[in-house]
């Protein structure tokens, strides 16, 4: 089986805090910086700067937020988030979004989840598997909210976002594969 692979990281020790900024979805995209780092891991390019616009992004604007898929195939996408324990938000959101910004096919989200504040830290790790496609990106939102379903400023520690994907799905004869398949 084949595999392309793409791994970001981000820590507020390292580049300083992420300004949490909600879009009108009232999620937050999260950024990456285009820099080798530990863990960071993009052979493929999928999180090019040069991606996406007419001229190359920079961290931390939005498109710093997009991996790129390089092939059709079967997605696993994962996220960490480290969240810094202030006590205000009474719930925390994560989903992973195709085309977050609008530049290709339309933002299209799935797989939101809902969580409440534990007593100690505040780490969640998500997944989920969908079909990717070059020219469709994918990004990691986020949201904390507090009463009334105030969207809260609360820090960032960690994020991580992954995507594999497997590009050798293989179909039974006859099978067209539909619109969202490879």
């Amino acid at each position: 089986m084949s595999v392309a692979i793409c791994s970001l990281k981000w820590e507020s020790a390292r580049t300083g805090p992420q300004r949490i900024a909600y879009d009108r979805d009232g999620y937050h995209l999260v950024r990456f910086p285009y820099a080798e780092q530990e863990e960071a891991y993009d052979p493929w390019k999928m999180h090019d700067p040069a991606h996406g616009g007419a001229k190359a992004s920079k961290f931390p604007d939005a498109r710093s937020g997009l991996i790129w898929p390089s092939h059709d195939g079967w997605g696993t996408l994962s996220a960490l988030v480290f969240w810094e324990p202030d006590g205000r938000p009474t719930e925390y959101r994560a989903r992973f979004v195709r085309d977050p910004l609008g530049l290709s096919t339309g933002y299209d989200s799935t797989a939101t989840t809902d969580t409440e504040p534990t007593r100690g830290g505040q780490y969640r790790s998500y997944v989920w598997q969908m079909f990717v496609h070059p020219g469709t990106p994918v990004g990691l939102k986020i949201s904390a909210r507090g009463p009334g379903d105030a969207k809260l400023a609360a820090p960032l520690l960690l994020a991580e976002f992954k995507l594999a994907i497997q590009t050798d799905v293989i179909r039974p004869e006859g099978d067209s594969g539909g619109h969202q398949g490879p």
